[in-house]
């Protein structure tokens, strides 16, 4: 649910999913480890130690992440994750493509410099299930391009992967199927070639970081509560050296009253 400040009326939404043990893991990861380091009945005091691919749950890939010399977490600019967008809902079933056409379609309208959240309604579906992440919905390359000719400055969606599943490792691509029973499947269900309908690895996601776009998956958390609306996103990831990723706190701010203002910094 969201949350309202009191003192200045701003509404904050929770885009988030909850991380930490039984975070569901993208197959072929190894299973997120956290461990009391020291803990209250023997030392009086908790410290945990975590190892984990930072993979998971709601998180910000940085253009290292899939462009060799790219931009790591630490190096991007810090107001590419706070400031207007939009959150868009392109509902979208089994296997199904998010395309130019969805988007130029989708209200509000895009634009220039715009965080863009994509819910496709699979953010309800979030579970250690095979649907979640081999069924899913995913970018088209023409969605991809079109989100980059806009100029917007970070792209977000409500499922496990920016592209189709099957056009990840979890299909025939880069050593893959992860998910081995997924390429079958999917020819059995549609009686199309997998190989044929996704001859590229990753293109979407791979179009969005070469152009210097970070992108968010797994949104979730209250995101039902801002669809089809404008409204101020945050979505700062760790000042993480050579990091490619990691998990976020995603939220959304509103302003109903319109009357908030950010305070100068002035000596009292």
């Amino acid at each position: 649910m969201s949350v309202t400040e009191p003192g200045t009326g701003l509404v904050f939404v929770e885009l988030s999913h909850p991380w930490g043990h039984g975070t569901p893991i993208n197959p072929g990861d190894p299973d997120i480890r956290i461990e009391r380091a020291v803990y209250h009945a023997a030392h009086g005091v908790l410290s945990q130690r975590i190892t984990a691919v930072m993979h998971n749950s709601t998180h910000l890939n940085a253009p290292l992440h899939m462009v060799q010399g790219g931009a790591d977490l630490a190096s991007l600019p810090i107001d590419l994750f706070f400031g207007n967008g939009v959150v868009l809902s392109i509902p979208k079933g089994r296997w199904e493509y998010v395309t130019a056409a969805d988007l130029a379609a989708a209200t509000p309208e895009v634009e220039a410099g715009d965080i863009v959240v994509i819910v496709t309604g699979w953010h309800e579906k979030y579970s250690d299930s095979q649907e979640y992440f081999g069924q899913g919905p995913g970018l088209a390359k023409d969605a991809a391009q079109w989100l980059i000719d806009r100029g917007v400055r970070l792209v977000g969606i409500d499922t496990a992967y920016v592209d189709h599943p099957l056009a990840t490792s979890l299909g025939l691509h880069r050593g893959g199927p992860l998910m081995k029973r997924l390429p079958k499947l999917y020819e059995t269900e549609t009686g199309r070639d997998p190989k044929v309908d996704f001859p590229e690895w990753t293109p979407a996601h791979r179009m969005l970081l070469k152009a210097g776009i970070p992108t968010i998956e797994n949104v979730g958390g209250d995101v039902a509560e801002v669809l089809g609306k404008r409204c101020t996103l945050q979505a700062y990831p760790w000042r993480f050296a050579a990091g490619d990723a990691c998990v976020i706190r995603l939220m959304a701010l509103l302003d109903p009253g319109g009357a908030y203002r950010i305070e100068p910094g002035r000596a009292a």
